[in-house]
């Protein structure tokens, strides 16, 4: 539920102007672009100060998030409401699906197709080994939590950020090895699978909350509709998909390609969860399914790329869902019993989990070290996953408490802060070698 005082308090922090209009006449907005005001500031300059020490943005953003959401211990509570209001909350998910869209949009159904037997096998390795070992260090550290909880913490390592490995590789001059081709081509795979596991036990854990069995024929049934989707409308939409810019193509408004490509990706997005789907698993679907050779009339004509034209929404809309990430993530729960041991074996299972793919390497030659070091990170991934595992219910009661988030939010950046130099590392070591 959204709370308005706290919301007209923000009102006062970011301009006092607005604190003598909202006794006269309150706007519902004005709370939210001040929210959304700082959120994008804070962003930026959590950015910025992670690359500057050689770290991902995304790092910066969910640091920045997790400094604003805990000031509360410095007496300072006025940001509380931030983390809980619903329309930021609606802005956060919907620049989760343009995140995942865009990633989509850098790989294509073709390319899926030519990762060769050793990213399938890698990227395989690396999603069942690390929700084998998720699953077991919840049973061990959580046994009271139960099979659902223990199920998305398995689900919860799956997740690979390989933005963060594809920037090392470029920044190394290795980029075209065949160690980088194969991490590169496992990640598309990686992505599939990670998005399908959750979309599995996400299914599971709502059937549940309906009063439904955890059961054989459940979890048959929702890979059954995962495949089919996934399946048919990577098949349906490579073929409708020119047909339908070509026509597009034909209006002579402005924008007509972001509109048409932001309407294929809501569509994709809402016929996955009709199906009982994680949305943006349908939003990573749109992604591959289009392809430049598709709105070619539009480029033709001197538009930019479709990639282009999202680029810049998600770089407005994705930061609003990390900083509240970082927000949802309280400090103090790291104090209760338990819950350091927790982050410490889950990034150990987490790190353990990526190494174990490398032994899908097919062929000599091949550094299978710098490969599993190269699958590690979880970075935005992993946070989106975390993030879905606040919204999933039983009974009325969330599937994670803040202090399981925390640790999973505390894993997530672990694994992403320590791939960087640990490949380069790797790298630099197999060239010594040589």
């Amino acid at each position: 539920m959204m709370r308005w005082a706290p919301a007209s308090a923000l009102c006062l922090v970011a301009t006092p102007a607005l604190a003598s209009e909202a006794g006269a006449h309150f706007d519902p907005i004005s709370p939210v672009v001040a929210a959304l005001a700082l959120i994008l500031v804070a962003a930026k300059l959590g950015g910025d100060l992670a690359s500057r020490v050689g770290q991902p943005a995304v790092l910066g953003e969910l640091f920045a998030g997790v400094v604003l959401g805990n000031l509360d211990l410095f007496g300072f509570d006025r940001l509380s409401f931030i983390s809980h209001d619903i329309m930021l909350d609606m802005l956060a998910r919907l620049g989760v699906l343009l995140l995942l869209f865009e990633v989509g949009l850098e790989s294509t159904v073709s390319q899926m197709m030519r990762v060769g037997l050793s990213s399938l096998l890698v990227a395989t390795l690396g999603v069942v080994c690390p929700f084998a070992l998720g699953w077991l260090v919840g049973a061990w550290l959580l046994p009271e939590a139960g099979v659902y909880v223990h199920a998305f913490l398995g689900a919860a390592l799956c997740a690979t950020s390989v933005g963060i490995t594809a920037r090392v590789l470029q920044d190394l001059d290795r980029s075209q090895t065949h160690e980088a081709r194969i991490i590169l081509g496992a990640a598309v795979v990686d992505d599939v699978l990670g998005l399908v596991v959750l979309s599995v036990v996400a299914g599971i854990i709502t059937a549940a909350d309906s009063g439904g069995m955890l059961s054989y024929a459940a979890v048959g049934w929702i890979l059954l509709k995962a495949t089919v989707f996934l399946v048919g409308s990577l098949a349906l939409g490579t073929w409708v998909s020119p047909r339908l810019f070509h026509i597009a193509s034909k209006l002579r408004a402005r924008g007509v390609l972001i509109g048409f490509g932001l309407s294929f990706c809501f569509v994709l997005a809402w016929l996955s969860n009709l199906l009982g789907l994680a949305p943006i698993v349908g939003a990573f679907a749109a992604g591959l399914i289009l392809e430049d050779l598709h709105y070619r009339d539009f480029v033709g004509r001197g538009e930019h790329p479709l990639a282009e034209l999202v680029r810049p929404i998600t770089a407005f809309l994705a930061p609003v869902f990390f900083v509240l990430m970082g927000m949802r993530t309280e400090i103090g729960a790291f104090a209760q019993p338990g819950v350091l041991s927790l982050t410490l074996v889950l990034t150990i299972a987490a790190i353990i989990g990526k190494q174990v793919c490398g032994l899908g390497v097919v062929g000599r030659g091949v550094d299978r070290l710098s490969v599993g070091i190269g699958m590690i990170p979880r970075g935005e991934v992993g946070l989106i996953f975390a993030n879905i595992g606040l919204g999933l219910h039983i009974g009325g009661r969330a599937i994670i408490d803040h202090t399981t988030y925390s640790a999973v939010v505390a894993m997530v950046i672990l694994t992403t802060l320590t791939t960087p130099p640990a490949l380069k590392w790797s790298l630099v070591r197999k060239s010594r070698a040589l």
